[in-house]
């Protein structure tokens, strides 16, 4: 009777772990679509600090659910590790928002910058792979539903990281970055309150007991319950084989040390869960599938998470966002992956529930090696976009195209990933095996950063320092003032031209044209807390008149110096500079040795996204031709 009323629909215990997830993923991504910006506008991190430091962050973010899903198997269960992980990240989303309330760059904001991360990545190892676990749950064994079950459920991720950005991306940029912290902290206490309400009632099993109650170990009647946890002899190969593969990482490749943990355990824990000696040769088989898949998983991310960071940079300094009139805030553009995700899930939910009855339903890894195409198909459409971007920006549907592109591709893989593991995991692994699963996102997440790190730009910047007191006279800066301590040698043959916010006006813009002895011009774009580009010739009116427009009311901030190196400069900088002498030193390099990969020389945007490629269509292809092989390995289930 049960199983005939749950065919006529979804339970509603899936509704409830979908307004969870919700919330959660608003505050996730609510923090993730300003963090970059935060980084290199509020704390001026250079761009490729700033990249590694968030590949970190997302890294460790899906490394944790190892631990939480081990914790959840053995000791706490799903729904005691959800709220204990939901509480820990609402307490990092504060602290984010205590650092972007003290003052700018200093050492108490910083503590609390990493002390926020800390929580978010801790909290979220306890949340993530036990709420991913109890949707499965829902549903009978071989239940044709649970992949249209995880595709409406992802789409309650998408739904929130939707919505994420709009908020917390448009109180960060608009208003404070801390505003935009505090939005995402309040999303996750609203999941916190509105699991803990509805979880007895509705998060339960298909024989109507509740789910996530105690250890799932003791829920697993199929094999031996004693299984599920790591023998003496596996957590002694699990620490040593994870602090070998580190100090190789780390001592002989020079792999930072987040990356070898990342990469160490990614590399040893699948081993040890395959060793365990209660699976059965089918089961073994089965596991093996995912270990596999992970590999190709790993290539997937790595491009795809390029939407935190290098995509992020285009959206801010490469492409046109002005629409009629108003100029849209670069951290929306991660709402448009999310937003596609809420219109397809459905179609694609639908296709595979029809190709299931007809029993044309394509196995998981042809699935996923379709999704690993559309990727490269989204960098290909946007490095043609990037050959030559005009000067008022790309289009912005280059960015539009690349994110509809990745929607399907995503689709086709990250939530097939999710019901594949559910499937083909014993019952007693489930959780642990749903945190090996995101090692694999972790080690892409955190290649992701590394090769954001690669984004190649027509400047950079390479030190900052505090000054000694400079004398200002009227538009002229007395050079002779800053201390050569720091190796600043300044061309006093210079003038400045600060062009005026009106005709009546009699403060300086934040736009300043600087005139060089040699009679070069440079047109500068800078708001009150950083430069944001330098370009060498002369903007178009309209150009000019978006920058007076989008920095009008801002105060001027910056006075720039060109250095002895012809393609260095100095940027003075304070927030009241013209109140107070006292100030900081930026030095750029407007002429930047390009990145090299593999080889391969990075000299411009168009190779740098035909990198990502190669990368996916060459797992794409290796993916589809290992899938008959695989469907062998997984014995039957679909």
């Amino acid at each position: 009777m049960i199983e005939q009323t749950a065919q006529r629909g979804h339970p509603k215990g899936l509704y409830v772990l979908f307004a969870t997830e919700f919330w959660e993923r608003f505050s996730y991504y609510g923090m993730r679509a300003i963090f970059v910006l935060f980084m290199t506008k509020y704390l001026f991190f250079n761009k490729g600090y700033a990249s590694n430091i968030y590949g970190t962050y997302t890294g460790l973010v899906y490394l944790t659910p190892l631990i939480g899903g081990y914790v959840a198997d053995r000791y706490w269960g799903n729904r005691k590790s959800i709220f204990v992980g939901g509480l820990l990240m609402a307490l990092g989303q504060f602290l984010l928002f205590t650092c972007a309330s003290l003052q700018q760059g200093s050492g108490s904001s910083l503590i609390f910058l990493w002390a926020g991360l800390g929580f978010l990545i801790f909290g979220n190892g306890f949340f993530k792979p036990n709420i991913s676990t109890m949707v499965g749950q829902l549903y009978p064994e071989n239940d044709v539903r649970k992949d249209g079950a995880y595709s409406i459920f992802y789409m309650g991720i998408n739904a929130g990281a939707f919505f994420a950005p709009i908020v917390c991306g448009w109180l960060g940029e608009n208003v404070d970055f801390k505003w935009g912290f505090l939005a995402a902290g309040i999303g996750m206490l609203v999941a916190l309150v509105i699991f803990y309400f509805t979880k007895d009632k509705y998060v339960t099993g298909p024989d109507g007991k509740q789910l996530g109650v105690g250890p799932n170990k003791l829920n697993d009647t199929t094999a031996d319950s004693k299984g599920g946890g790591f023998s003496t002899q596996q957590i002694a190969i699990l620490v040593g084989g994870i602090l070998t593969v580190m100090s190789i990482l780390f001592f002989v490749l020079k792999v930072d040390f987040w990356g070898s943990l990342i990469y160490g355990m990614t590399i040893v824990a699948p081993f040890v869960v395959i060793t365990d000696k209660s699976l059965t040769k089918i089961e073994k088989d089965r596991l093996w599938v995912i270990i596999l898949v992970m590999l190709f998983v790993v290539f997937f991310w790595m491009c795809f998470e390029q939407a935190g960071a290098s995509l992020t940079f285009f959206a801010d300094e490469q492409t046109n966002r002005t629409l009629f009139g108003w100029t849209m805030p670069a951290s929306y553009f991660q709402s448009f992956n999310a937003g596609f995700i809420v219109l397809l899930a459905p179609v694609l939910s639908v296709i595979w529930l029809k190709l299931g009855k007809k029993g044309k339903n394509p196995v998981a890894p042809y699935k996923q090696a379709l999704g690993l195409a559309f990727l490269a198909l989204g960098f290909l459409y946007i490095a043609f976009g990037s050959r030559n971007i005009p000067p008022a920006g790309a289009s912005i549907f280059f960015l539009t195209g690349l994110y509809f592109l990745h929607t399907i591709g995503e689709l086709c893989l990250s939530p097939i990933g999710l019901s594949m593991v559910n499937k083909l995991t014993p019952l007693r692994f489930t959780s642990l095996m749903m945190g090996v699963w995101f090692l694999a996102i972790a080690t892409g997440n955190k290649l992701a950063g590394t090769m954001s790190s690669l984004y190649p730009e027509q400047q950079n910047l390479s030190a900052s320092f505090k000054a000694d007191k400079v004398t200002i006279n009227g538009n002229a800066v007395n050079w002779d003032s800053i201390s050569n301590n720091h190796g600043i040698n300044i061309n006093k043959t210079m003038e400045l031209e600060f062009v005026k916010k009106n005709e009546k006006s009699t403060e300086p813009d934040s736009l300043v044209n600087i005139k060089l002895i040699s009679g070069e011009k440079l047109n500068v774009d800078a708001d009150s807390l950083r430069i944001k580009r330098i370009i060498p010739g002369k903007w178009s009116k309209e150009k000019t008149d978006k920058i007076f427009n989008q920095y009008k009311d801002k105060e001027p901030t910056f006075i720039f110096a060109k250095g002895k190196e012809v393609s260095t400069y100095y940027l003075l900088k304070n927030e009241n500079f013209f109140k107070n002498n006292e100030i900081n030193v930026e030095k750029w390099n407007t002429n930047p040795v390009s990145p090299t990969f593999l080889g391969i020389v990075i000299k411009d945007l168009y190779t740098y996204f035909m990198l990502f490629v190669g990368l996916s269509g060459i797992a794409a292809l290796m993916l589809f031709f290992l899938a008959g092989k695989l469907k062998k390995m997984m014995h039957g289930v679909s």
